[in-house]
């Protein structure tokens, strides 16, 4: 795929720095633009900072319909080992699909990764249409999106309006199964929710704190912003603990 087929804004970040590496991950049907305040502020502490683009995502609805799970999960787990060639400890943080991303590695790589950072990460979904997901999966449809849930005016999301109903399969099957490994995670986490989120139940951050394995979590509470927490109100809150937990932990 060329550069000129992504959208503008939607293109991956990184920032050479010392040898702490951050992995930042973008959510479903949203692109490296929604995290790349957080990316930034995370570099501007001097840290290595990858921030990749997903397979499918800012271009186009019709090449996200082609994508699965695996496809996105294999491109942060590039990442991962690309920072574990330059880096002596590295954190993982992601917003919403980032997020159970971001749960999926430090379940699966827990001598990789330092500490995670998750906002709005979704582990379970309580839409109705969930239940019709593996018939809805089978068919080349796209529903309303749900893109730009952001309490700020002047912040836009840049992500697709409308949902591939088979990629939207992948990420309900891919949830489940990080679900049902979050017990397993011991590094030390911290979680952000947002106390109005309409994309993702607030009861994700409060089921994820209280069943990971780490014994060193905390939950972090927002309260003015929506969804894309990165992009809106407390935005700034996000990046100061984010990077106070990053520093505490570098060791």
């Amino acid at each position: 795929m060329t550069t000129q087929s992504i959208m503008k804004g939607a293109e991956p970040w990184g920032s050479e720095g010392d040898t702490t590496g951050v992995l930042v991950v973008h959510g479903f049907t949203g692109t490296p633009q929604s995290v790349r305040p957080w990316a930034e502020a995370i570099a501007s502490a001097g840290h290595t900072v990858l921030l990749p683009r997903l397979p499918g995502h800012g271009t186009t609805v019709d090449d996200m319909q082609g994508t699965t799970a695996k496809d996105w999960v294999g491109e942060a787990e590039m990442s991962l080992r690309g920072l574990q060639e330059r880096c002596d400890r590295i954190f993982v943080v992601g917003l919403s699909m980032g997020g159970t991303i971001t749960y999926d590695l430090a379940s699966r790589f827990p001598e990789v990764v330092r500490g995670i950072a998750v906002v709005n990460g979704s582990l379970f979904s309580t839409d109705p249409r969930v239940k019709l997901a593996p018939i809805l999966g089978k068919l080349p449809l796209k529903l309303k999106g749900v893109a730009n849930d952001v309490a700020d005016p002047a912040q836009r999301e840049l992500a697709y309006d409308r949902v591939p109903t088979k990629a939207a399969a992948s990420m309900l099957s891919f949830q489940e199964q990080v679900k049902n490994r979050i017990g397993q995670i011991r590094c030390p986490a911290l979680i952000f929710g947002s106390r109005q989120d309409h994309v993702v139940n607030p009861a994700n951050a409060t089921y994820a704190y209280e069943h990971i394995g780490s014994a060193d979590k905390d939950l972090v509470w927002l309260e003015r912003s929506y969804h894309v927490a990165t992009l809106d109100y407390d935005k700034e809150i996000i990046f100061e603990r984010t990077n106070k937990f990053i520093e505490q932990h570098a060791g």
